[in-house]
């Protein structure tokens, strides 16, 4: 072998042996979690728990740092751009999945951002006012056909209210002409004001308007009954399969994180998922804590992409 290959090949084991010592002995200073969302939301709340328990399963802080703006792609720019070091992370949503389908440029590629673990998901309620006529989600969309049709307030293009509304129409045939809000917080007052005549919203956010009586829920859209609301169906139940919408937290890290890293902040959230009294917690909110292993976030990540990009190709879906 000549010297210089063989100086080339010691090199490179020297630097994966160092890589691999670093992997092992990290964190060994504060990690930061960048949620792409205002403090107080559903992505927030499940990023938080996880910040908690995982923290105490490695031994450092983990520091929240919020940063709205661009459905999440401020956020996930920031974290993509991010040294690969292991200590910043992405809370990624389901907009980190469907932006680069719906929006016309993005300052990073989805390949620069990888899984690592699932933290959880509140599942989407339909929620209609107090005194709207309709019992569930069947009565619902066969009176959205008749006349007019009904007008559904979404969070703007590309959030999760508009997926909604996009599978009922594509799917079921319901005639829903979207009014896009600001936010999630201006669509609950639409439909609390009769405005609008639906929205969805995640069931943490949902919960105290359902348990006072101000709001009805006709359908959790996700594929299991909310744990502190269980009195309410989900849409599959109902007969409707293909909705399958719901407000998820992840992690997801920078592309060239070292795998024994990956692992590590995996397993750390899936054991804090698995705490009983952070379990707990969650679910009496209205979120299901889920963790997992990083393959299984890696499968829930790309069926998300097919059944969102399917949505998207559906209803022509455009970031205006």
């Amino acid at each position: 072998m000549h010297f210089p290959v063989r100086l080339a090949l010691l090199g490179l084991a020297g630097a994966l042996a160092c890589g691999g010592a670093a992997a092992q002995s990290w964190p060994t200073k504060p990690i930061r979690l960048v949620v792409p969302f205002s403090a107080g939301g559903a992505n927030d709340l499940m990023a938080r728990a996880a910040a908690e328990g995982a923290s105490k399963a490695l031994g450092q802080p983990i520091v929240i740092d919020n940063k709205p703006g661009a459905g999440a792609t401020l956020g996930a720019d920031i974290v993509a751009k991010s040294a690969p070091d292991g200590y910043t992370f992405l809370v990624s949503a389901a907009g980190v999945i469907s932006n680069s389908m719906i929006k016309k440029s993005l300052p990073y590629k989805d390949g620069d951002l990888v899984p690592v673990a699932m933290i959880g998901l509140a599942p989407s309620v339909i929620l209609v006012p107090a005194d709207a006529p309709y019992k569930d989600l069947k009565e619902f969309v066969a009176a959205s056909k008749t006349g007019a049709g009904f007008h559904w307030a979404t969070a703007g293009t590309g959030s999760t209210p508009h997926f909604v509304e996009g599978v009922l129409e594509t799917k079921y045939g319901a005639k829903l002409d979207v009014v896009p809000y600001k936010s999630g917080s201006e669509s609950i007052t639409a439909v609390l004001g009769h405005q609008v005549e639906a929205t969805s919203e995640a069931s943490i956010v949902a919960l105290p308007y359902l348990k006072s009586g101000k709001l009805k829920a006709l359908a959790d859209t996700w594929t299991t009954r909310i744990s502190a609301y269980p009195q309410l169906s989900t849409a599959t139940e109902q007969g409707f399969p293909e909705l399958r919408i719901a407000h998820w937290a992840g992690v997801h890290a920078p592309r060239g994180t070292p795998e024994a890293v990956l692992d590590k902040m995996s397993a750390a959230i899936d054991a804090a998922m698995k705490t009983p009294a952070t379990a707990e917690r969650l679910k009496g909110m209205g979120i299901e804590p889920i963790g997992g292993t990083r393959a299984s976030f890696v499968q829930f990540v790309d069926a998300e992409r097919a059944r969102l990009g399917a949505v998207v190709k559906a209803t022509a879906m455009k970031d205006e």
